[in-house]
């Protein structure tokens, strides 16, 4: 299934980031990663599925209740996307918010860079 730049933008902030279901998790990051995915971050870069979904799993366990919104709509240059987000506990203000740049190709995102804005 090829998806587009903007549904992959949203899947990956709330199919897989916001997602509590281990197994609904894991079925999403199946369908919209590349195998081989980068996912750099302020401190830190993961190389694949299966390190992606494991740091996916640290950060809801760090912050258990905590929710993550989208800041804004999608914006979409080409192969690159991009969307803010919001993120902390629900039903209150976030703690932190940032925004998510991917590469995609082929209908998956291949590479994805988080920055942080506490």
């Amino acid at each position: 299934m090829n998806r587009t730049v903007a549904e992959l933008m949203r899947r990956n902030l709330l199919d897989v980031f916001n997602e509590p279901d281990l197994e609904r998790r894991a079925a999403a990051i199946a369908e919209i990663y590349a195998e081989d995915v980068l996912w750099h971050e302020p401190d830190r870069v993961s190389r694949g599925r299966e390190a992606l979904a494991r740091r996916a799993a640290e950060l809801r366990e760090e912050t258990p209740g905590w929710v993550f919104q989208p800041d804004g709509p999608v914006s979409v240059v080409d192969d690159l996307g991009h969307l803010g987000f919001r993120f902390g506990p629900a039903g209150r203000p976030p703690v932190v918010t940032g925004r998510d740049i991917a590469h995609c190709k082929d209908g998956v995102i291949v590479e994805l860079y988080t920055f942080v804005t506490p």
